[in-house]
């Protein structure tokens, strides 16, 4: 199945943001009257914390999202190089989202121990609303990295061997990154213009194996277009 895009294109990171923070309150709206709650998957990166930023300063039916995490370094919960510790900081503890509604990856256990109890929680949750997501310099997005072979029938990887430490990750896989109603790649800067065209180019990448149903919207600023 190819993989369907659309992507609007933002002048300034500051503007894309923005836009995503809109995107992401208007669909929780929708899906809160629709079915009662929001589940939403979250990224890490300069982007995804100017969103969480953003969202901080926004008004919500709080008590009605879940939030989850696309992938986890395997550090202490409190290193400030864990997703969940920016998320946190930037957001989380800032709205009244119910403690039992917010699930980080518990990757302090280990790379095996963490996946396999995330696996769980995802299998109950499943499909996500929208799905957060950036892409590296290399073309990974998540902890799915180039060159890298995983199970495809997990919902959730260990991941060893990463080529930016700490080596050991656990990401969501694409399997499951798939499923979700809208998926939101966010991506900015120009050291990402390279693997952008080489995405657009059909070059076998990470961030081309994510193929929902109604395909993938892309955020992108000038700079990782290369229209500046």
């Amino acid at each position: 199945m190819q993989q369907a895009q659309n992507i609007i294109s933002f002048s300034t990171n500051q503007q894309l943001a923005e836009a995503a923070t809109a995107e992401i309150l208007r669909y929780a709206q929708q899906m809160i009257a629709r079915s009662g709650k929001f589940k939403l998957v979250l990224a890490g990166g300069s982007t995804p914390n100017l969103i969480y930023q953003l969202l901080s300063q926004s008004q919500a039916d709080w008590q009605n999202w879940w939030i989850f995490w696309g992938d986890e370094r395997c550090l202490p919960v409190d290193d400030g190089e864990r997703n969940s510790l920016m998320a946190k900081q930037a957001w989380l503890e800032k709205v009244a989202i119910p403690a039992a509604q917010v699930f980080p990856m518990p990757t302090e256990k280990g790379a095996a121990i963490a996946a396999a109890d995330y696996q769980a929680i995802v299998a109950k949750y499943s499909p996500f609303d929208i799905v957060l997501l950036g892409m590296g310099e290399d073309g990974h997005t998540a902890s799915l990295f180039p060159g890298h072979q995983h199970n495809v029938s997990e919902l959730v990887h260990a991941v060893y061997n990463s080529p930016k430490p700490p080596s050991d990750r656990v990401s969501l896989s694409a399997k499951v990154l798939s499923e979700a109603r809208e998926v939101l790649f966010l991506i900015s800067g120009a050291g990402k213009q390279q693997a952008f065209k080489q995405w657009q180019q059909g070059a076998d990448l990470p961030v081309a194996q994510i193929r929902p149903a109604n395909g993938v919207k892309i955020y992108a600023d000038n700079a990782a277009l290369g229209l500046v």
